[in-house]
């Protein structure tokens, strides 16, 4: 167990009714270090005194550092759920024990593959973003990326922005958001349906792919099923879920 520290939330964005991006800085004034991918846990206490852990991947882009070390969260908020509860009312100035940084949801330098195939539901599309000064990198020495990212409206896609912008930018990109409520949408490459259900369309490779899974357990169970019956072995395939008891 890592020790744990205090961090003070210094800006809060409402993207949705139940979707929100926190900002925080250490309470020490250090830098937060971490590997893109990883995630950090707040300590919480529930209504009975009971100790209670919450996990959120790191967000922030190592290219578009933000001032006085601060680092990026999104929060889903499931009704009645513990985190909902205190972080959906919390203002700047709100101190929260944490601890971390966590997690093997890394990019290994030691890749050796010809496409990344990225899937993500909700904010499990956070740990990407994080990712993207590295995967940038990489498109440079050819590799391409593929980032399929489920959401039931288009008002619930994090960060859609940049990835239209980067999909534009980098033909090695490939962006498809997949709405599964909302439709249609004018949105560039965008998809109807479900993560798992485009899944099929590109043709996953096991011999050339990659494939990373964050989001919905329900996703990530359905994705990782349908890689190795194509013929994914382990090293290929790198999974995160995200519980909904961790709102």
């Amino acid at each position: 167990m890592s020790p744990a520290f205090d961090i003070l939330l210094t800006g809060r964005e409402q993207l949705a009714p139940n979707l929100l991006i926190l900002r925080f800085a250490r309470a020490d004034g250090q830098p937060l270090l971490h590997q893109p991918g990883q995630f950090i846990q707040l300590n919480l206490v529930d209504a009975q005194g009971n100790a209670q852990r919450r996990s959120y991947s790191l967000s922030s882009r190592s290219d578009r550092p933000l001032s006085d070390h601060q680092f990026e969260l999104a929060i889903s908020l499931v009704p009645g759920g513990l985190a909902a509860g205190q972080l959906a009312s919390a203002l700047p100035g709100s101190v929260f024990s944490a601890s971390g940084p966590l997690g093997r949801f890394v990019l290994p330098a030691s890749d050796r593959n010809g496409r990344y195939l990225l899937l993500a539901t909700g904010t499990g599309v956070s740990p990407y973003r994080g990712m993207l000064p590295q995967l940038m990198a990489r498109m440079q020495d050819g590799v391409q990326v593929v980032l399929l990212h489920g959401a039931r409206s288009a008002a619930e896609l994090l960060y859609v922005d940049e990835f239209v912008q980067l999909a534009a930018q980098q033909p090695r990109f490939r962006y498809l958001p997949c709405l599964s409520r909302q439709w249609p949408v004018d949105l560039p490459g965008a998809v109807q349906g479900h993560v798992q259900q485009q899944l099929a369309t590109l043709a996953p490779d096991p011999g050339n792919d990659i494939a990373y899974l964050c989001g919905n357990p329900g996703m990530v169970d359905a994705g990782f099923a349908a890689l190795r019956e194509a013929g994914f072995g382990m090293p290929r395939l790198r999974r995160e879920k995200y519980l909904s008891l961790s709102a």
